[in-house]
């Protein structure tokens, strides 16, 4: 490449100091520098992802099989362009999803009656409402602290499902470097704290609406029922209220909206797993550095153990509770072997931020059933 061409590339001074450029190439929006570094891919990114973020750039390091070290430079996105049409469509599936399982699960809709009229579906908006507005939230706290500090987030993608809820939750992706672990922690935190907050309203709501009817012709069925234990929290947000959040009386149960609540507190202790990706990982990453990775390699051993014991010692046999558990051992474990996002400023936190993550923990700890889901019989 010429002088003249490879002037239109920034090249600060920061890089030069410690790696060996032999060739600059652009790719689309990129900008593919191939050399030698003196340092490792760590300590590369540490030394010159400031000056390329001056520079309107995001920087990270790959090896090429001749050996070749390359750093990509891309455009830092600072805000949307255009419409987000993969996240709108997610969304709209996922509403569609939620609505459907909503009305057959939650609201007793007969399927046969949702296909002579779809629009009946519409009677569970309050159920899409609920689960949508607490995943959102949760996910819109990332999206916010993200841009706040200057990460490059995108916008929440909701994942459409079927059974039970209707959606498998929702993520965001983070595409740029973590500046430094106060940037990692109140990225990681905001997503569970605004979720709760999201989950607790629902809660109060929910229990306000007051019991929900059954039908005859699904008490008269017999048969089993999939049963959702309650949390502590959501115990406790009843006692407070004075509203209970079962019945005898076999015609009443708790509103669908409740069920909301109770999906909003199952993501929380999902998410707070201090493995990977997971918040619970960017959390505890933040708050005590890279022992994070010792912290990460118990959980696979306790959650296989939570299983373990429920089905040896509570003799649960292989129920739903002892599957899910066991399920997300195995997924923790696979998780745990890509880390945590690395912050380039590895300066511990102040006690405030330490305060926070322990009370965060805290409240999911609030969130845990030890016996989420079972079958039984009616």
């Amino acid at each position: 490449m010429s002088e003249a061409a490879a002037a239109d590339y920034p090249r600060p001074p920061e890089l030069d100091a410690v790696f060996h450029c032999s060739e600059i190439r652009r790719d689309d929006d990129r900008i593919l520098y191939y050399g030698i570094s003196d340092v490792d891919e760590r300590e590369l990114v540490r030394r010159v992802w400031p000056a390329f973020r001056e520079a309107g750039y995001e920087v990270q390091v790959v090896t090429t099989d001749s050996g070749l070290d390359v750093i990509v430079a891309r455009p830092y996105a600072d805000g949307l362009d255009g419409v987000p049409w993969v996240n709108v469509g997610l969304f709209v599936a996922t509403v569609a999803t939620t609505l459907l399982v909503g009305a057959t699960a939650w609201y007793y809709v007969p399927f046969s009656t949702i296909q002579e009229n779809p629009l009946s579906v519409l009677q569970a908006w309050p159920f899409t409402a609920a689960v949508l507005g607490v995943l959102l939230t949760h996910e819109l706290g990332h999206y916010a602290l993200g841009r706040y500090h200057g990460v490059d987030v995108s916008l929440p993608y909701v994942i459409p499902f079927i059974l039970p809820f209707g959606t498998m939750g929702a993520i965001i992706r983070m595409r740029g470097q973590m500046p430094d672990r106060e940037a990692l922690f109140d990225i990681g935190v905001a997503g569970p704290l605004a979720g709760l907050a999201a989950t607790i309203v629902v809660t109060v709501v929910g229990l306000l609406l007051g019991p929900f009817t059954v039908p005859q012709s699904v008490l008269g069925g017999g048969g089993q029922v999939i049963v959702f234990n309650n949390p502590p929290l959501l115990d406790l947000i009843a006692a407070a209220l004075n509203q209970p959040t079962g019945y005898t009386d076999p015609t009443k149960t708790a509103h669908p909206v409740v069920m909301g609540a109770w999906v909003g507190m199952f993501f929380t202790v999902l998410n707070l797993l201090p493995v990977g990706q997971l918040d619970g990982g960017h959390i505890v990453r933040a708050m005590v550095g890279r022992r994070q990775e010792t912290v990460a390699a118990f959980v696979p051993t306790a959650l296989f153990g939570i299983a373990a014991y429920l089905y040896f010692v509570r003799d649960l046999g292989l129920n739903e509770s002892v599957g899910l558990w066991a399920f997300w051992g195995l997924f923790s474990a696979f998780i745990a072997y890509r880390g945590p996002a690395e912050p380039i400023d590895d300066t511990a936190l102040g006690p405030k931020r330490i305060a926070v993550g322990v009370f965060t923990f805290a409240l999911g700890l609030l969130c845990f059933m030890l016996v989420p889901i079972q079958v039984t019989t009616i």
